[in-house]
């Protein structure tokens, strides 16, 4: 799958960045069908959440997916948004079965 990483307001390090592509990578795993994603991190100013946005794009022949979450760090972030996507796929999958 082909990750387009952007970080806004802010340089991602190669820490974060293999941190991204690695979870990207997993999501793989429950639908072959992704051609690619974006992946847009930012850092926000609702210090009340956390105030690091991580929103995701997975473009799926038929249907795109996107997932936003919000937390104190750029890896929490990225894992509930990419849990949200799990469940999207996994309700996508449902949909076409039926």
């Amino acid at each position: 799958m082909n990750v387009q990483l952007q970080s806004v307001k802010f340089d991602a390090d190669q820490r974060l960045v293999d941190f991204v592509e690695n979870k990207m990578s997993k999501l793989e795993k429950f639908s072959e069908k992704i051609v690619s994603s974006d992946v847009i991190l930012k850092v926000d100013k609702d210090h009340e959440k956390g105030n690091k946005v991580a929103t995701i794009t997975l473009y799926v022949p038929g249907e795109d997916l996107v997932a936003e979450s919000r937390a104190r760090t750029f890896e929490e972030a990225i894992d509930e948004t990419i849990e949200i996507l799990k469940r999207q796929i996994t309700k996508q999958k449902g949909h076409r079965e039926s």
